[in-house]
């Protein structure tokens, strides 16, 4: 049986009043008399549907269990009850939960107006990047102010607080202020507990707005279209910036990010009728001004010295002055640097490694030397002076010894002025200089050389008539 439609209702109960007879308002509406005369009947305009019943009218109560726990998926819904031995097709179950209002249906898109400096909008979302080395995800962060829709993001390949406040901090500067509030999601860098409206921001982060002068906001769950200005770029960013290039490492991804930002804010927006940089102008005398002094953003841990002299930071080492081992250190961990502090003095810095790598860097100057009291003498030792400056044989002589010796060759240069002072001169110079000729470096065969030169001379030989004479 064919349900007439609302409007079709409506003339038929019009005509009734009217006195017209129901065969004619059948000929007129083009139906039966007997569909007439049922809707004369009821007098009223609303269709009734048929009063047929559902094969899950008995299931109810396990579908709106299956509701909760599979978090409103209708597809995993229809897998359970299948699974359970409840035949149905899949539309009969959306259809049923539409019926009977068991899901919360979509909410209409709002429109938001934002006066100049009133709000601007933080997000960050997971792409997929193509480097030179393989395709790796990045973070993706952004910022977008309301009013003008000036745009900035930056790529990253972890997002903990520090990466949050470094972000914020380069964005504000690229848009030279602040709006008076920021919205966020409610993401854990920024909420400490609770949601929207009831949100409350983490310390930390609320020193931070306020050195800026703005304050976070977090739209409400499952508002997400609240935050609509910046979800929106995200999808840009990833089909237009992203699509068709390589990045031959993360520092080129983020100089082509930052430039690809001034292209778009400069290009004019056909909904805006105006390019973001035009609307933008207008809206800069609204921002909060920055700091006279920008501060560099980094977070602060305490670390004790370990045996080798290195303390552990962000899954890698970093060598500190060998002295502090087993101290406790201050460290002040940047996006590019790693310094560390003894009390209010920096001891030690190095360049950021990438975190999680496993990588261990060292600083020559906090080893220590192999001389007996720790610390190796950069002056060169009494005797090699001596030697260097008796005559320009030995020093070329002394100069091929520390070569060839490790260190500083200190035990071979004071054995050689031992030699120096306890052989006669002439037959030490002649040795070193038939030695230095033949590239000769071993010091016991050129003793050995001074031993054979001055043998008879420095031992004279007796005699046999002083033997016999003796011996008398």
């Amino acid at each position: 049986m064919k349900i007439l439609d609302q409007e079709t209702r409506r003339l038929i109960l019009q005509l009734h009043e009217k006195g017209v007879a129901q065969r004619r308002i059948a000929r007129l509406v083009g139906h039966s008399r007997p569909a007439v005369s049922r809707i004369i009947g009821s007098g009223s305009e609303e269709p009734n549907t048929p009063g047929r019943g559902s094969v899950l009218d008995k299931h109810r109560s396990e579908v709106q269990r299956l509701l909760g726990s599979c978090r409103g998926n209708l597809v995993r819904v229809h897998e359970e009850l299948l699974a359970a031995g409840v035949e149905h097709a899949y539309t009969t179950l959306t259809d049923y939960v539409r019926k009977h209002q068991l899901k919360q249906p979509p909410q209409p898109a709002g429109r938001y107006h934002f006066e100049p400096g009133q709000e601007m909008q933080f997000d960050t979302s997971a792409h997929p990047v193509v480097f030179q080395d393989g395709q790796r995800k990045c973070q993706c962060a952004s910022l977008v102010l309301c009013y003008s829709r000036m745009w900035y993001i930056q790529y990253f390949p972890r997002f903990t607080r520090l990466e949050c406040k470094t972000f914020l901090t380069q964005a504000l500067q690229y848009f030279q202020g602040a709006a008076r509030s920021c919205m966020v999601d409610n993401t854990n860098l920024v909420v400490l507990h609770g949601t929207g409206a009831g949100a409350a921001i983490t310390p930390e982060m609320v020193d931070f707005g306020r050195r800026f002068g703005f304050v976070f906001i977090a739209h409400a769950i499952g508002d997400a279209n609240r935050s609509a200005r910046v979800e929106r770029r995200f999808h840009y960013a990833q089909n237009n910036f992203l699509a068709g290039r390589t990045f031959a490492d993360l520092a080129d991804l983020n100089v082509q990010a930052a430039a690809f930002c001034d292209r778009v804010n400069r290009t004019a927006n056909r909904h805006l009728k105006a390019a973001p940089i035009e609307l933008f102008a207008a809206e800069l005398p609204a921002l909060s001004a920055l700091p006279p002094v920008v501060p560099e953003v980094y977070q602060v841990a305490y670390r004790i010295v370990d045996v080798e002299g290195y303390v552990h930071v962000g899954g890698n080492t970093y060598s500190v002055p060998y002295e502090l081992i087993g101290r406790q250190v201050e460290i002040r961990e940047s996006l590019s640097q790693v310094r560390v502090y003894l009390g209010p003095r920096e001891v030690a810095a190095h360049p950021r490694a990438v975190p999680n790598g496993g990588q261990r860097i060292t600083d020559k100057r906090h080893r220590p030397g192999r001389s007996h009291n720790g610390r190796r003498s950069e002056q060169p030792l009494p005797e090699e002076r001596r030697l260097r400056e008796a005559t320009p044989l030995l020093d070329a002589y002394v100069e091929k010894l520390r070569r060839k010796a490790p260190g500083r060759g200190a035990a071979m240069v004071r054995r050689l002025h031992r030699m120096y002072n306890e052989y006669p001169q002439d037959a030490f110079l002649a040795a070193v200089h038939e030695a230095d000729r033949y590239g000769m470096l071993d010091l016991a065969r050129l003793e050995t050389m001074v031993l054979r030169a001055l043998a008879g001379r420095l031992f004279p030989l007796e005699t046999a008539a002083g033997q016999e004479g003796r011996h008398e």
